[in-house]
């Protein structure tokens, strides 16, 4: 696992297509148990290094019932996202997640990492790459429908602020789908069955 980190580390598959170039960002251990898959670094996170350094990532934190030191811990979460690197700015927001990074590095990495109980797919590009046909057409039923891809899979909207209107005009991924969420990382964060 260190030595493929330390490969992925120096990636530059990318770097052609890359605006603030190649830099990236992935956090995992083999003793891995919960994994976080996203869709791609922002600015914040492209200067940091440090996955979920931003708005979105204390959405996610709070979602996830735990503080900076569990979420950081890569013994608990691991983290990956679909584009490793940031993607460079689009016309409403961030481009997309490069498409090289999921099939180059994603099952390598999933190869080391045997204690993995829960996946979350963060959006509607680690949900399709992952759900495949079992994905709905629109990412709103993929994650009312939570239930169908328990125990490994659970997919969750982006949490960035500018999802807000989405999560107001939602209220049931907060009353139904975040108690959820929240007992499931505890038991696995307390070892239990």
């Amino acid at each position: 696992m260190e030595q493929l980190l330390q490969e992925i580390s120096q990636c530059k598959i990318c770097k052609p297509h890359l605006d603030l170039g190649a830099r990236p960002v992935v956090s995992m251990s083999k003793s891995s148990k919960i994994l976080v898959i996203g869709q791609a670094p922002g600015t914040k996170v492209h200067a940091s290094g440090i996955p979920w350094d931003d708005a979105s990532g204390k959405r996610l934190r709070d979602w996830l019932g735990v503080d900076e030191s569990q979420f950081y811990d890569n013994t608990l979460f691991g983290i990956m996202p679909m584009g490793f690197c940031y993607p460079g700015e689009g016309k409403s927001g961030d481009l997309p997640p490069r498409k090289e990074c999921a099939p180059l590095w994603h099952a390598q990495l999933l190869a080391h990492s045997k204690k993995v109980e829960l996946i979350l797919l963060i959006g509607k590009y680690a949900q399709d790459y992952y759900l495949k046909d079992l994905a709905k057409h629109i990412l709103t039923e993929t994650v009312r429908n939570f239930h169908e891809y328990l125990p490994l899979y659970l997919p969750i909207p982006h949490p960035s602020p500018r999802n807000g209107i989405w999560l107001k005009k939602h209220g049931w991924f907060e009353e139904q789908v975040l108690p959820i969420l929240k007992k499931r990382v505890q038991e696995i964060n307390l070892g239990l069955p």
